[in-house]
């Protein structure tokens, strides 16, 4: 499993009945069957079933989706720029959308094909003579992964307030006529959904240890805890109960049995940053991620490294880091070094030892924690792709960190006036700091930023469900000017790189549905787009 296919259940798919949600049926359908296999007559072995699975994966490594796609959305933060010229990118980052935007066009309908394929999974397995073990794992697979699709589309584009959430489809109604799916009052019940989807999961699926590594990769009950974990996490901007479950369930991942902790040696420096390495894909702390390699997997290491690579590889520039965010972390926070480069920094890049600077980051900085597989000699075919226009690395990109369901608890335990300490410390004390007494929001809010810097963990969210993108975004955004951006030594000026921008939190909170979604399935725009 450590390299997707597209098996031959994605060939057959376009034979199956077709829902219709933002989308025409062709949508889901994008691949012509080959064969003489049909629908009907697929479902019979365990290699079929196993196949089916493994087609569920597939859309983790489109660069639509967690390649750049729903980076995007997470650029909009105060945590980075856009580092290079680029209209789409820039009107997404100003919230100045229309819709119509190629780079997150797919998102929306590409997600329901995946929930498609996990609602053919549910309705066909359950009757298959196949061993149960077997057909235990890909139906929790499939129950994760429709879970864990509708956890990005129901934050992404879903309220409790005038939108609603998004359309629930599931193996009871995928079947209705096409345009017939309506969203639920409220994103509350999106999440209610996720959470049993993920529930059941984690009842049929296996620990992550209890696979074998032709099997890493795939769903397992680590996961489908984090995840209940981080819905009722955002359950909770609406209803504060919610902390309670967040506390359970973090605490479940901890005592799964399959040993969740930090990478910690007492080594700061060393530990993060072989942290962010494929050293430690299959490790401790890496509960969810993109499964990648030489040959596929998540463009985002090449989207954050220096446009054109300084002539040694095809970096493509995107999300570089403020001068914000640099001055967010400690002086002793071991962190910093590992996230983020300034001119002057050291690093080894193709075998040489060469010191940052950057004739094309609009901030003078650059995410540093995507960088490990370059520094080798070798890494061109070993580490890296050889195809400098699909930039992917052996480094499995995260998704969700242990790290993250730690400060996930202690926020919850902060909103509940509990004591958050020993959860958040947990992570402070990795990083060489001090730990914290009688932690604050303020605190925690400081420590997610600077622990899941320049990551999937959604920085801009964050912002949105703790009510403070509109202050964030109302200030411009800060980089370094160096006088001679080619020389590492060069004295730069701290200058404006990002004017402030009107977040209107009345519409804003959530993003435009794609038109060509709207338009194809009869639902509602989300409201000010």
């Amino acid at each position: 499993m450590k390299k997707y296919s597209l098996s031959k259940y994605s060939l057959v798919l376009g034979l199956s009945a077709i829902l219709s949600l933002g989308a025409c049926s062709s949508d889901f359908t994008e691949l012509d069957p080959k064969g003489n296999t049909s629908y009907e007559n697929y479902w019979k072995s365990e290699q079929d079933a196993v196949e089916a699975a493994n087609s569920l994966y597939h859309m983790m490594m489109q660069d639509e989706m967690f390649g750049r796609g729903f980076f995007w959305y997470i650029n909009a933060s105060d945590d980075m720029v856009t580092g290079r010229l680029n209209a789409t990118a820039d009107n997404i980052k100003n919230f100045n959308m229309n819709g119509d935007e190629n780079y997150v066009n797919g998102i929306y309908q590409n997600a329901y094909k995946v929930i498609r394929r996990a609602n053919d999974i549910i309705t066909k397995v359950p009757g298959m003579n196949i061993s149960e073990s077997v057909k235990n794992r890909v139906l929790g697979e499939a129950y994760f992964m429709r879970g864990f699709f509708y956890f990005w589309l129901a934050h992404t584009y879903g309220d409790n307030d005038r939108n609603g959430g998004v359309p629930i489809i599931t193996e009871a109604n995928m079947s209705q006529p096409a345009g017939s799916y309506k969203r639920p009052a409220s994103v509350v019940e999106n999440y209610d959904h996720i959470v049993k989807d993920l529930t059941k999961a984690a009842e049929l699926l296996p620990l992550f240890t209890q696979y074998s590594s032709d099997n890493y990769g795939r769903a397992h009950k680590d996961a489908a805890l984090a995840y209940i974990t981080k819905t009722y996490l955002y359950w909770a901007q609406y209803d504060k109960s919610k902390y309670n479950e967040v506390v359970k369930y973090a605490d479940a991942v901890t005592n799964s049995g399959s040993g969740r902790a930090l990478v910690n040696t007492g080594n700061p420096a060393t530990d993060y940053r072989e942290l962010h390495s494929y050293k430690n894909n299959w490790k401790s702390e890496y509960i969810w991620s993109v499964n990648s390699g030489i040959e596929g997997g998540s463009i985002l290491p090449g989207c954050m490294l220096e446009n054109k690579g300084w002539g040694a590889y095809n970096g493509w520039g995107y999300y570089t880091p403020t001068e914000g965010l640099y001055q967010e972390f400690e002086k002793d926070d071991a962190r910093r070094k590992v996230t983020l480069l300034v001119f002057g920094d050291e690093l080894t890049y193709f075998g040489k030892t060469k010191r940052y600077s950057s004739e094309n980051s609009l901030s003078g900085l650059q995410f540093n924690k995507y960088m490990y597989e370059y520094s080798t000699e070798d890494a061109l075919g070993k580490f890296i792709n050889t195809n400098g226009d699909k930039p992917t690395t052996t480094y499995n990109v995260p998704l969700m960190r242990y790290a993250e369901v730690l400060l996930m608890k202690a926020e919850a335990q902060i909103m509940l006036g509990q004591n958050g300490d020993e959860a958040l410390n947990k992570v402070r004390v990795r990083a060489g700091l001090a730990p914290k007494a009688g932690a604050t929001m303020a605190d925690l809010k400081h420590e997610r930023r600077v622990e899941l810097a320049g990551e999937f963990a959604n920085r801009h969210f964050d912002l949105v469900r703790w009510g403070d993108a509109k202050e964030t975004y109302s200030k411009p955004l800060y980089g370094r000017i160096h006088k001679d951006r080619s020389n590492p030594d060069s004295p730069y000026t701290v200058s404006e790189v990002w004017k402030a921008r009107n977040f209107d939190a009345s519409y804003m909170h959530v993003w435009p549905i794609p038109n060509r979604a709207v338009q194809s399935s009869g639902i509602k725009q989300n409201v000010g787009w």
